[in-house]
């Protein structure tokens, strides 16, 4: 099966602030604000939503097309790429400006001030045809340009291609009416249960709104785990406890790429959030979102260990394909 991955591609530059935001910030002058915070180092790591998922795919043995854009400093992260077994085919390169930097400090309460400059991302990608070479596709539409979101998921609704709604941090860029035409008919419209509200809030939806649009909703809630809304039936998904839990950023991102993997072996859609579950699990034990490193066996092992059960090698039975595109 053809994957593709739209979204981000960026440099996540984070630093550590040895003390506390608050003691610096003066109430009473909140308002001429002009504070400088010395850091105790800076750490570069390879971020973006359409990588971190794609690189979690890679591990689970998929090879997805990432559709993003970049900028002149991407050699190192095409490099990197291309180490993990990813095409670059579909990264569009910018000239004259910067891949997404995501810059990051956090000080001792674990309060964090984050600066986003979208740099290549303010541009349109080149977007890939999906009926080509007669292979079935599934496209995953994470935050990202929001004029490829909207073009992506026409295109998938116009060629029958199922695709996974995922607003995410792009939720701040739309009208109602703009999200409420992106999702329609998608397969999964996936979130935290923040984002879900923000989304309720902008199209004045309720949840039964949502769920009568798409064929299910995934809603993540950190180490509670995470629920499936489909066809009236609530399921819980318990989170899979890892060894040790040093970063929770990219938990997300892996619990997505998990998701897919389920999706593109055509399992049912509990499977393929246990799968999610699982690839989260691995993400939270290490700092930065692509630091994680697992083989087959290892997940399959943690999988059985959690669930009860191994890692189905077909596709289960069942009533409805979750991968038939809504009509």
């Amino acid at each position: 099966m053809e994957i593709y991955i739209s979204g981000s591609l960026a440099y996540d530059r984070i630093m550590t602030f040895p003390g506390h935001f608050a003691d610096h910030i003066l109430p009473n002058k909140i308002h001429v604000l002009n504070v400088c915070f010395n850091i105790n180092g800076l750490v570069e790591k390879f971020g973006g939503t359409a990588g971190n998922i794609a690189y979690t795919l890679s591990l689970l043995g998929e090879s997805p097309w990432v559709v993003a854009t970049a900028g002149d400093d991407f050699e190192r992260y095409e490099q990197w790429l291309r180490h993990c077994g990813l095409s670059t085919r579909w990264v569009k390169r910018i000239p004259g400006v910067l891949t997404a930097g995501a810059y990051i400090t956090t000080d001792q309460n674990d309060n964090q001030i984050t600066a986003f400059n979208p740099g290549a991302m303010a541009f349109p990608a080149d977007l890939p045809p999906l009926n080509d070479g007669g292979r079935p596709a599934l496209v995953h539409i994470g935050p990202g340009n929001k004029t490829d979101m909207l073009e992506m998921a026409k295109r998938c609704r116009s060629c029958g291609v199922p695709f996974v709604f995922d607003p995410g941090q792009s939720l701040n860029i739309w009208s109602g009416k703009e999200i409420a035409e992106a999702v329609d008919r998608a397969l999964c419209f996936i979130s935290n249960d923040y984002e879900l509200s923000h989304f309720l809030e902008l199209t004045r939806w309720q949840l039964r709104d949502l769920a009568s649009r798409v064929d299910m909703v995934i809603t993540t809630h950190g180490p509670e785990g995470s629920l499936l809304h489909r066809h009236g039936d609530k399921i819980l998904i318990p989170a899979v406890t890892p060894a040790v839990v040093v970063d929770p950023t990219g938990a997300g991102d892996a619990y997505r790429a998990g998701f897919l993997k389920g999706l593109a072996l055509q399992h049912d859609p509990t499977v393929c959030c246990h799968l999610g579950s699982v690839a989260a699990s691995f993400a939270v034990e290490h700092h930065g979102t692509q630091e994680h490193h697992f083989d087959w066996k290892d997940f399959c092992d943690r999988f059985e260990k959690h669930f009860g059960y191994r890692v189905p090698e077909t596709p289960l039975p069942q009533t409805t394909s979750p991968m038939k595109a809504r009509a």
